[in-house]
């Protein structure tokens, strides 16, 4: 079967390599590079302990420095899988979302076609640059010569003039032989509607070539000098050579300076490219006249794993940075990303170059920001959030927004991230104490690597809890530990629990665990989620302790009524409990001056507020006696008991 011109040109570029060899080895991580897409792992062809197999995924090859197996992503796949070339084909086909084409037998006549599409290309970019140098380019010599362009820039970049004549490119490519069917198919002359000669497309316009991977002109940009133009900036149509959705400028050039440790940037025209590449940013490409594709947003992350989109600084910008986030959550995989470098406002990278040079582009893409707060920014800036319902609302259009990212462990991720973020706005105990709440809590983020603490067994002792604060940390823990096992009721105590100062840190990051799944309605497995999160141990310790192993609401699973009367119940205690010990301690230093009856009344109000939820525990004991542990135990189940002890007993004294 013939394949069609460019079919594996274009599955190459959507296969990663690495991926590909990824499933059959396991990689050398001292020795590999996984940002430049230089890995090494032992051989899946022979035998061997040492890394000598070599991938180097910007290119799409592979080689064996000890049996000297090379070849591409296809060929891996035909020797590891023991198939055919058109298997492998359709294999990796599938894998890129890509359509298998039927059978063409005209196959080799379109590849002819195309090379002779690109020599047309080649010969048109030749006669824009001679254009350039004659008297008739005097105003575009002059523009460039504004904009910094050297004569070595135009030269490396094939800058080129189209002159202002109807049938210029067109009289020069005849004169030479071309064919007019491939002037036409080029895309460089339409057919007039009115029978005249074709016409050229591009009429007094500086011209910038635009090349595939490969090198091959496929098409041209042009900046117009009229400044009445319609069209400031016009790119080729749409050819056999050319899909502006699956091109980038600067694609070749950039993927080797990105190979050499160089960001990748993506600027939003050619100008800004160019005036990047020449500051020092050679792996800079660009969209082509339209918004990023997802088929654009692929090949970026064949490049480079974490692109920066470096927008221009006004709202047409930002509006292009929203599009782009839209596009990529669904695609989000883990290490693969974007961060966004916004220019001051009114500015393009190019104005920033030129007014205050190349250090004023590194410092901002050194502030670039993550996606996900961009994406926070969007929902929340110049917004107010005075009222349950817009929080709620908020809350609603972030979710819908996090849902779309397919990958389970990033969705998780991104919501703890928002979880965050909301912190910061709303919580009221952060308004007041500017600056402590929010880095303390993200200081026990997973991955945080906390001071040594006690051994799982010696934790889980109420030995180690004595003290003033064994009771809130008895009651954090039957809290955590109900919710997680009822986590239907973990949006319904949202606020409660996210206002819930927990004492022992690894209650703090269960909390944020729980609510951060909430958010992200991830309710199912929820036990199994968190305990991936907090690695081995992490939910055991808290289901072991004896005062959380008898709870009523873990002890009846799938009680519902039970466990939010025991959730109720718990934040009450610990509301009132906390209550009476800020007042009797702001109390002790009001009683340090003169004391009044104001400080009186507050500490019997806190007393009040305490004996009212210690009465509620008293009330519990007419179903629940409390053993010499603090322990709840059902007075039912422990009558039966005792009868049964009883029963054990006489049978003994009877035999």
């Amino acid at each position: 079967m013939s394949l069609p011109p460019g079919f594996l040109d274009e599955l190459r570029s959507r296969t990663s390599l690495t991926q590909v060899v990824g499933r059959k080895v396991m990689w050398d991580t001292r020795k590999s590079n996984q940002g430049k897409g230089d890995m090494w792992a032992p051989c899946p062809f022979h035998q061997e302990k040492s890394a000598s197999f070599h991938v180097d995924d910007r290119k799409g090859f592979y080689y064996c420095f000890g049996c000297h197996a090379k070849g591409d992503a296809i060929s891996f796949v035909q020797e590891t899988e023991n198939v055919g070339f058109m298997e492998a084909i359709e294999i990796l086909a599938r894998e890129a979302g890509m359509t298998l084409p039927k059978a063409d037998p005209r196959a080799q006549q379109k590849a002819d076609r195309r090379a002779q599409l690109a020599e047309v290309m080649e010969q048109a970019v030749q006669f824009f640059r001679l254009q350039l140098k004659r008297a008739v380019a005097e105003d575009a010599r002059a523009y460039l010569d504004r904009r910094g362009l050297s004569v070595a820039t135009q030269d490396r970049f094939e800058i080129g003039f189209a002159p202002d004549g109807w049938q210029a490119l067109w009289d020069h490519l005849t004169g030479k032989g071309v064919a007019e069917d491939l002037i036409l198919g080029a895309g460089l002359a339409k057919p007039s509607n009115k029978g005249k000669r074709p016409y050229d497309v591009f009429r007094n316009r500086i011209m910038f070539p635009i090349r595939d991977p490969r090198g091959r002109c496929i098409a041209f940009g042009g900046r117009a000098m009229d400044p009445n133009d319609n069209a400031k900036y016009l790119n080729s149509p749409e050819t056999e050579l050319f899909d502006k959705g699956h091109s980038l400028y600067n694609h070749g050039p950039a993927r080797e300076a990105a190979g050499k440790g160089k960001p990748l940037l993506v600027a939003e025209g050619y100008m800004d490219v160019i005036a990047l590449s020449e500051a020092g940013f050679g792996a800079t490409v660009a969209p082509l006249g339209t918004a990023i594709t997802e088929s654009q947003l692929q090949m970026l992350w064949r490049i480079s794993d974490e692109p920066m989109i470096a927008l221009d600084g006004d709202t047409a910008g930002l509006r292009a940075a929203m599009r782009v986030i839209d596009l990529a959550l669904p695609l989000l995989e883990a290490g693969k990303s974007l961060r966004f470098a916004l220019m001051p406002e009114g500015m393009d990278p190019d104005d920033l170059i030129r007014q205050k040079g190349a250090g004023a582009v590194q410092q901002v893409l050194d502030d670039a920001i993550p996606m996900v707060n961009l994406l926070w920014r969007r929902e929340t800036e110049g917004r107010i959030f005075d009222s349950p319902e817009r929080r709620a609302a908020l809350d609603k259009a972030l979710r819908e927004k996090i849902k779309l990212i397919r990958d389970p462990s990033i969705r998780a991720h991104y919501g703890l991230a928002i979880k965050d973020l909301r912190w910061d706005l709303f919580s009221q105990s952060r308004r007041k104490n500017p600056g402590q709440g929010s880095a303390a809590r993200r200081e026990w983020r997973p991955g945080f690597k906390p001071e040594p603490v006690p051994v799982s067994s010696t934790r889980q002792s109420m030995l180690v809890a004595a003290g003033d604060d064994v009771q809130e940390r008895v009651r954090e823990a039957v809290i955590l530990a109900t919710l997680i096992r009822s986590p239907e009721l973990a949006l319904e105590f949202e606020a409660e629990v996210e206002a819930m100062h927990c004492i022992d840190p690894d209650h703090a990051l269960i909390r944020d665990l729980v609510l951060g799944n909430a958010h992200l309605g991830a309710l199912d497995d929820l036990e199994e989620r968190i305990s991936m999160d907090l690695g081995p141990g992490g939910l055991e310790s808290l289901f072991a302790l004896p005062h959380v192993a008898i709870a009523p609401s873990i002890r009846r699973a799938g009680d519902l009524e039970a466990a939010r009367m025991t959730v109720t119940e718990e934040l009450a205690k610990l509301r009132a409990y906390r209550g009476l010990s800020a007042e009797i301690a702001e109390a002790e230093e009001e009683l340090s001056g003169v004391a009044d009856e104001a400080v009186t009344w507050r500490l019997h109000q806190a007393a009040e507020t305490r004996n009212r939820a210690l009465r509620s525990e008293n009330e519990d004991r007419a179903e629940y006696d409390v053993g010499t542990n603090g322990a709840r135990i059902n007075r039912d189940e422990r009558a039966a008991l005792d009868a049964l002890l009883g029963k054990i007993s006489f049978s003994k004294g009877k035999g």
